[in-house]
Parts: structure tokens; sequence; C-alpha cells
């Protein structure tokens, strides 16, 4: 930040006079987003399963197939994000044009790469997952057509990153609601048929997710591409960059994939009452993680911003309101859990797995606090773009995990209770890397860096806008919390109103 005007403008920021309320306010439609994105596979589940076994087993087979895919490509919407903050905060329009422009180039060339390859590794991939006869049929052909709509995923994938790191939270919203809506709309016209339009089956519901996917990716590509401009140019040094951001994510979260598939055969090869009942807490536990995933997305924003300002101490600002809210979010979570335990134990878990439920229900109650600081920690991380320390931190979590679950298979001392116990550490090793790196900052902590201005300009600067000495609404413009920013300098808030989205 090496200009007045910039200075300005960051000090602006709605998170400077209302930390809280901004925080929590651009947090809100990212969780509600976050929760509408996996609706597209309850609806063609519900709808799907009454077409009979064969379809249903073939449509798991299937999504689970390329849901594997398209996770290989979401480092694209996270670095994209972290970048496009930063640049927002450096005032600088080009670079965040740049990030974008690479990360919709990238995703085309992904996107079309995986039609491609589809064609030839649909059926192996689905012989794979152990389709074979009518549901390895089903499954092809739902792959091939799903597959046409790959563009158009991780084109989202970018666009929700873009639209994120400028601190617009609710397009990806709205988007993610349009693409639900018609994707029911579609789904029981192609499935089952109405009028001149044939019955299409199993088919048809890949057919309506592909069309509904494609909208949603035009809406936001188009938002973004008004909103920045196409870059005149791109940068090969930042295509480098960016993928070596995919690589650091990808081995982190395949770190963290290995500990949890172990984490899960510890518990099946205890029986099948075990089996069930880790699956139950487990798909709790995913489920919530996205309320605690939408205050690690808000914060990679936030941090990404000041952080590209140059104003570090705002920043870790960020990280230390994010961490607290984050945990209170976890106490409640735990404190719910135990409160409603025989509720849950009654809708997730069958009745002869109610014993063993219980005792792994309690621990994963006991660690939601320190499971909430692990992910408000990594979005933190993600905003000051310290992916290769997050990838450290999770091959570390993974082997002390990974150990301890095979000393309890050495010593015979397995049990469910065990295994959420050795959860519980590998969570707690997780959040404690992430919080060392922000307090006290070990190694080179990019948070630990000094502000890039004058502390005394900030200061002054930032007790001028204080609410106590706030200039009068008649003589400033005061911001619009949860809108998203400008990268135009002009001399009042930069916050958009929002009238140019489409």
């Amino acid at each position: 930040m090496n200009s007045n005007g910039q200075v300005e403008t960051v000090l602006h920021h709605p998170f400077v006079r209302h930390p809280h309320r901004t925080l929590l306010t651009l947090s809100l439609p990212v969780l509600v987003s976050l929760v509408a994105e996996p609706l597209t596979g309850l609806v063609d589940t519900a709808f799907v399963a009454q077409l009979g076994a064969a379809p249903l087993a073939a449509l798991g087979v299937g999504s689970a197939a390329l849901s594997a895919v398209f996770w290989i490509f979401n480092f694209l919407g996270i670095g994209s994000q972290t970048d496009v903050a930063q640049a927002l905060g450096a005032g600088d329009p080009q670079r965040a044009a740049r990030s974008m422009g690479l990360g919709l180039l990238l995703a085309a060339l992904f996107g079309f790469g995986s039609i491609v390859m589809g064609g030839v590794l649909a059926a192996p991939l689905a012989r794979g997952l152990g389709a074979e006869g009518e549901v390895l049929t089903y499954a092809e052909s739902y792959m091939l057509v799903r597959l046409l709509g790959a563009p158009a995923v991780i084109a989202s994938l970018v666009a929700f990153g873009v639209l994120r790191g400028l601190q617009d939270m609710r397009t990806p919203l709205w988007v993610a609601v349009a693409v639900n809506a018609l994707n029911i709309v579609l789904d029981w016209l192609l499935i089952f048929g109405a009028g001149p339009i044939p019955a299409m089956g199993v088919t048809g519901a890949a057919a309506a997710s592909t069309a509904a996917q494609w909208l949603g990716a035009i809406w936001a590509g188009l938002v973004i591409v008004r909103r920045l401009g196409w870059p005149s140019h791109l940068q090969v040094h930042e295509a480098r960059a960016l993928l070596r951001v995919g690589g650091d994510l990808f081995l982190r979260t395949g770190f963290l994939t290995i500990f949890l598939l172990l984490a899960t055969r510890a518990a099946t090869n205890l029986g099948p009452e075990s089996g069930a009942a880790h699956q139950a807490v487990r798909q709790f536990w995913i489920f919530a993680a996205l309320g605690l995933d939408a205050l690690a997305i808000t914060a990679q924003s936030l941090v990404g911003y000041f952080l590209g300002a140059g104003w570090v101490t705002q920043a870790r600002r960020v990280a230390k309101l994010t961490c607290l809210w984050s945990a209170a979010m976890g106490v409640l979570l735990g404190v719910g859990m135990w409160l409603l335990r025989n509720s849950f134990a009654a809708l997730l878990a069958p009745p002869e797995a109610h014993s063993l439920f219980f005792s792994a229900w309690l621990l994963s109650a006991v660690v939601q606090p320190l499971n909430a600081l692990a992910f408000a920690t990594d979005g933190v991380h993600w905003g000051t773009g310290d992916f290769r320390y997050l990838r450290n931190a999770a091959f570390a979590a993974m082997g002390i995990g990974v150990i301890a679950l095979l000393a309890l298979e050495v010593t015979g001392t397995a049990s469910l209770a065990w295994v959420w116990i050795v959860t519980g550490g590998w969570i707690t090793v997780r959040a404690v890397l992430g919080i060392v790196r922000i307090w006290p900052g070990i190694g080179r902590a990019p948070l630990s860096q000094p502000d890039c201005i004058q502390s005394a300009e900030v200061d002054s600067r930032a007790k001028r806008r204080s609410p106590e000495s706030a200039p009068s609404p008649a003589s400033k413009p005061t911001p619009v919390e949860g809108q998203p920013l400008s990268l135009q300098r002009p001399t009042h808030p930069p916050i958009n109103t929002g009238k140019e989205r489409l």
C-alpha cells in the first residue's frame, strides 16, 4: 500500500469499524451457499431412487467418481480467491483480472480435458468402484453425460473464488440457489419425461445437473468478467504459482483423506455395529464442517485483503476474531450434540449400534471447539497464501494419527472410542499447528511481518474514523457491509452497491 488514496480506501473497510458484525455478515451467505451446493446430489438421489436399485447404485458410483475428479481442481477456486483478495487490498485491478483470466482458462483446459479422458476412463473407474452388469451400464452413461458439464463445474469453482475474493458473498449464493432450482425442475422432466420429452432415467439426472451447472457457470462468469474486465495479457510465472498451489493443496487434502480412510477402516474392522456407528458420527461431522467452513472462507478473503494492503496488524485482528467466533461455534455445536444425542442416535444409527454410537458421539462433541479452530486457521493461512505450511501440517497430523491407529491394531486395544480419541488427537494437532503459525508465528509466518506503512499514520487515520470520532453521515459516506468491494480508487469508500450484478 504505497499511496494515500489506498490507505484511505483500506481504512474505510467496514471491518475496521465493525469487525464482529462484518465478519458475521459476510459469513452468513457463505454458509447458506455451502449448504445449498450439496442439494444437487440429494435431489438426484431422491428422484432416481424411484427408478429402482440398479439406477440408484449407478448414481452412487458415478457421483462418487466425479466428485473425486472435480475435487482435484478445487485449488483453482482457493488460489483465485486468495490472489484476488490480496490484489483488492493492494489496489491492483490488473493483477485481479489476470488471476481471474488465468483461472478461467485453466478451468476450460482441465474441463475439456476431463471430457476427453472421461470417454476412455469412465468404464474402468466405474468397475473400480464395484459396478458391473446393469449398474455398470447406467453408471457409464451417467458419468459421460455429467462430464459434459466438467468445464462448467471447474469454471464455477474459479468464479466463486474470484467473487469471494472481492468480498461479494451474495452472488455465489444466488447462483447456487438458481442452479438447484433449475436442477429440480429438469430432474423431474428428464428423469420421468413429460409430454414430448422422453423419460431418460438416470441419464436424465446427469443431463439435468449438467444443464444447471452450465447456467450457473455462465452467470457467475459474466459477473466476474463484467466486474474486472478481461486481462490484456497473462503471465506465465503466475500460472506456475497457481499450479504449485494446486500441488500443495492436493497433497494436503490427500494427507487428510488418508487418515480419515484409515480411521474408517479401523472402525469397520471392529464389526458392523462399530462401522455403522462410526459412519453416523462421521457423516454428521462432515455436515457440521459446512458451518465452520463459512467463517474460514470469510477469513481467507479478509486476511488476504488486509495482507495485500500491507496492514498486517489488521490481518492478525481478522485471524483473532475468526478463531474466537469459530471456537464459540464449536462450543455451541458440542453442547448441542450432547443435549440432542438421543435424537441424533435415533435418526442416524441403527438400534444395535446405539451403545457404540454414544461413546463416539460424545468424544466428537468434546473436540468440536478444536475442530472449529482447525478450520478457522486453515482459512487464515489460505488468506496469507501459506499453502506449503498447511501441506506440512497436514502431513504431520496424518503421521501422528496413522501411527496411533496402527498402535491400537498392534496392541489389540482398538475400540470405536479409541478410534475417536485418536481422531480427536489428529484434530488437536491440526488446530495447534494452525494456531502457532499465527501466535507466536513460528518459522517465516506471513502474519509475523511488520506493516508496510507507518503504524502512526494508520493509527491516526483509523482514530479519526473510529465510531467515537467519525464524521457525520452528511459529510462522509458510510460503507455498506456485506457488499462487494471495488478495485477502483475513488475519493469515497469503494463499496459497490451491487447494482452491476446480473
